[in-house]
């Protein structure tokens, strides 16, 4: 073999990499949220056997998401909460969307002996609850929702999430949302200063404590209850019914909010205590976080193309695992805002 040969078909493939690589770089990367993993990880999955376009997302937690989409690390973030105005001031590549891709719910986990069916909560009872206000179990406010039940003279002992999550914004945005004493308070956040209780890191870490301990309380993700097999309480609504949360209750709060969404909407909306006689109170979207104009033209139409195939085909397999489907009427209004991304 000449050296002639060698440099010539070295230069060939050097040629064949070269032209390769431009195709790979137009697959997307993404970050953050790690409440929606599962369902991106089967559409992402699923999208590449569709299109070959593959997507790699780092489930790093809703702060990391809307850190990396800021600087421009990564093609789209995601998070469980909304970014703030001055939030996305600070994002370097212009204007940020958010697009909502599922919708998610907190559910009331608790330990109380000698309890045999699914208790009743309000949600100032709820916020009175984790300001340290009620403290017993057979408090005559829970005594009075739960009419049959017979409720301990009991210690109640509160556990939130120990780390910021998007979880604890869906809660502390509800308990915002009922209670005028939690929003001059705690506030809402995916970290807050809680007046009272232990805490435990991840669904895992509270869902762990409440089992453990009897007379306590807790919140945890719908999805995480269900997988595990968690008993969890009801909730009243806006309406005045005690709800159970389910995929179908948790689509049924973002149809009572979307009829009163102007047409411009920006979608950094919430959907706590919505509307609705069968709606759950304490429901939340989960966002994409993309650019209003790409950076990259090939990226962009990669990236729009996978959003509208979200809104329609990826619907279809969000309550398969335990995820609410977004109301038709807000897929509408969503179709319309990925419409305006520009990719040129």
């Amino acid at each position: 073999m000449t050296m002639r040969f060698v440099r010539a078909a070295a230069a060939t493939l050097l040629a064949a990499i070269a032209a390769a690589a431009p195709a790979a770089a137009q697959d997307l990367t993404g970050a953050g949220a790690t409440f929606p993993n599962p369902i991106y990880s089967k559409w992402f999955n699923d999208y590449a056997a569709k299109t070959g376009v593959k997507i790699n997302y780092q489930s790093i937690g809703s702060g990391g998401g809307k850190r990396q989409i800021s600087e421009m690390t990564v093609d789209f973030g995601a998070s469980d909460g909304p970014m703030a105005n001055e939030e996305m001031a600070k994002a370097k590549g212009g204007a940020l969307l958010h697009i909502p891709t599922v919708m998610g719910g907190d559910v009331v986990v608790y330990n109380v002996p000698g309890v045999k069916g699914k208790l009743k909560f309000t949600g100032d009872v709820l916020a009175d609850i984790f300001l340290g206000k009620i403290t017993k179990w057979n408090d005559p406010r829970l005594v009075a929702l739960n009419k049959g039940e017979a409720l301990p003279a009991q210690d109640i002992l509160v556990v939130h999430r120990s780390d910021g999550s998007g979880t604890t914004y869906i809660w502390t945005d509800y308990l915002s949302a009922v209670s005028p004493s939690w929003a001059a308070g705690p506030g809402k956040g995916t970290d807050v200063k809680w007046p009272v209780g232990l805490g435990g890191k991840g669904n895992e870490g509270v869902a762990g404590q409440v089992q453990q301990l009897p007379g306590s309380i807790g919140y945890v993700e719908l999805i995480y209850a269900l997988q595990n097999k968690i008993a969890f309480g009801l909730v009243k609504n806006a309406a005045g019914n005690f709800v159970d949360a389910s995929t179908a209750t948790i689509t049924n709060a973002a149809a009572g909010i979307a009829k009163g969404l102007p047409a411009n909407t920006d979608f950094r909306i919430s959907i706590v205590n919505a509307p609705g006689k069968d709606a759950y109170p304490i429901s939340s979207m989960t966002w994409l976080l993309v650019y209003q104009k790409s950076a990259n033209a090939a990226k962009g139409k990669k990236l729009v193309d996978f959003l509208n195939w979200m809104l329609v085909d990826g619907q279809k397999s969000a309550a398969s695992l335990d995820y609410a489907p977004l109301p038709p009427a807000i897929v509408k209004q969503i179709k319309a805002k990925v419409a305006t991304i520009s990719v040129k």
